[in-house]
């Protein structure tokens, strides 16, 4: 991972409380895997950073599938648990800042 220089105000800065290595996951096994992961790390590590690695999709015929899977997954069922999110310095995964704790889930949707 490259190194840069420390930046207090930057959420996704500071050490890594804890590591998602999400490569070899299925579509479909990764949002379970990664839903486990960050209710875990939020009980564990409240407020604290984790490294949720993707890979960058070069394994991939179609191209990258949990990448942005994941993105999506962050900023819509899971932010619950993200005050912040980013790439990580490579672009093979997330950083995400965690919350103190998980915002009430939304509840069922009009419609």
């Amino acid at each position: 991972m490259k190194t840069r220089p420390r930046d207090p105000f930057d959420p996704l800065d500071g050490p890594i409380a804890a590591t998602l290595d999400l490569h070899g996951a299925s579509r479909l096994d990764a949002p379970r895997r990664l839903g486990d992961f960050l209710a875990t790390a939020i009980r564990r590590h409240p407020g604290g950073l984790v490294h949720v690695i993707t890979g960058r999709g070069r394994g991939s015929a179609a191209g990258p599938v949990l990448f942005p899977l994941v993105r999506r997954l962050l900023a819509g069922d899971l932010a619950r648990y993200a005050a912040a999110s980013g790439r990580d310095y490579d672009d093979g995964g997330f950083l995400v800042r965690l919350r103190t704790r998980a915002e009430p889930s939304p509840g069922p949707r009009p419609g």
